[in-house]
């Protein structure tokens, strides 16, 4: 009699296992998605979004290998030690197959740290720091926005042909403002060996003393200013400098500016002549962007911001990595990814197997005014694969398997 219950009972447990095993393979694929929702509103928001988009057509499509794929979110409150306890949540208790996301850069680190630890795929959408993928780089960890390097490296020949000797610096102080403050000043001294840097200011994220930091800087009299700030630092930034007419001899290369979750609120304010990288959604021609575009503005009934962009490149790439894969197993994920094609509103892009870096670019311009608001203008598209380190400098970057 307890020969035949055994056999039941292992029979049995048999069964439940293939049941689990069945429903894990045909239930959707989880995306654990991170990110500073609260803190970061203007470009978060327009991120949500696109990746709502991107799963609607995804899963219109009938999703991934027959399975739909599904998000949860979770809110990081732009703190590194947030973002983990959020992130060791949704691997345990909601069970998902990957993590995704990010926005600020050291928060994007902790998130990568804890996925090379625990063995785990992290596309990190947004944090553009380039020891995501080199110092600090890794197996488990791919980045899709062209990094500080890179976008500084789309500015710098736009800065060279400026010719100016004396240079001011003003920045975040954290690791996104320090990333790009380092690649800018090696990558302008190596084609510009009189260059001087006379001044930089550096003021905690979100909490610029616009009056001192303007003062500081025109009592340096720099020729060109470099700027990292972005968001409420930015617009706080630019009124201080318009009003004392820090601007009006001084030429101004920025990251970021252009994009317009940065430049709308600023209206007819926006620093006219500001060599910026950016996002003009209203006059990209590609059939791939006005797809996109399309698609958003009938969706939501507004118009895309390079937040958007982003979100829905995401879905689309994590969608293009699944399929290759063959499913969710993680070290198959890594290896499909390594030279991984996929579709953004930019058109096609991969990542990189050297670095997990993806070759998606951004637009390169100059800040006009038009109907009493910042616009982009004289601009072009900085493919991404052209603003890469070598094999050979990437190797002396990255950390040895």
């Amino acid at each position: 009699m307890n020969i035949i219950v055994s056999i039941v009972s292992i029979i049995s447990l048999s069964l439940f296992a293939c049941m689990a095993h069945a429903q894990t393979a045909t239930g959707p694929i989880r995306i654990g998605e991170i990110n500073s929702y609260k803190a970061q509103a203007a470009f978060l928001e327009p991120y949500r979004k696109g990746i709502e988009l991107a799963l609607e057509e995804v899963n219109a499509s009938g999703g991934v290998l027959g399975r739909k794929l599904q998000v949860i979110y979770r809110d990081d409150n732009a703190s590194p030690g947030d973002a983990v306890r959020a992130a060791e949540e949704l691997l345990s208790a909601e069970k998902v197959d990957v993590l995704a996301g990010t926005f600020l850069s050291h928060v994007g680190l902790a998130v990568s740290d804890l996925a090379r630890q625990r063995k785990v795929f992290f596309l990190a959408s947004e944090p553009l720091t380039d020891k995501i993928v080199w110092q600090q780089g890794h197996r488990y960890t791919f980045r899709l926005r062209p990094s500080t390097y890179m976008q500084v490296d789309m500015l710098i020949a736009e800065a060279v042909a400026l010719k100016r000797r004396r240079w001011a610096l003003v920045y975040p102080n954290y690791e996104y403002g320090q990333s790009a403050v380092a690649s800018f000043k090696a990558r302008l001294k190596a084609l510009q060996a009189d260059v001087e840097f006379v001044a930089e200011q550096a003021s905690p994220l979100g909490k610029l003393d616009a009056g001192p930091v303007v003062q500081a800087l025109a009592e340096a009299k720099p020729d060109a200013i470099f700027n990292v700030l972005f968001g409420a630092d930015l617009a706080k930034f630019v009124r201080e400098g318009n009003n004392r007419g820090l601007f009006e001899k001084t030429a101004v290369v920025s990251l970021l500016t252009g994009e317009p979750e940065y430049l709308d609120p600023l209206k007819a304010e926006a620093p006219q002549g500001w060599i910026v990288t950016g996002y003009p959604w209203y006059a990209i021609e590609s059939s791939a962007h006005k797809q996109f575009a399309e698609a958003y503005q009938k969706r939501y009934k507004d118009y895309p911001r390079l937040g958007s962009v982003v979100g829905y490149s995401t879905i689309k790439a994590l969608a293009a990595g699944f399929k290759a894969a063959g499913g969710v197993d993680t070290e198959k994920l890594v290896a499909a990814f390594q030279g991984l094609e996929f579709e953004t509103p930019f058109g096609a892009a991969k990542f990189r197997a050297i670095d997990h870096q993806s070759t998606m670019g951004a637009y390169v311009g100059r800040i006009g005014l038009q109907a009493g608001k910042g616009v982009m203008q004289q601009f072009r598209y900085a493919d991404g694969a052209k603003h890469l380190p070598s094999d050979d400098q990437v190797r002396q970057l990255r950390p040895k398997p």
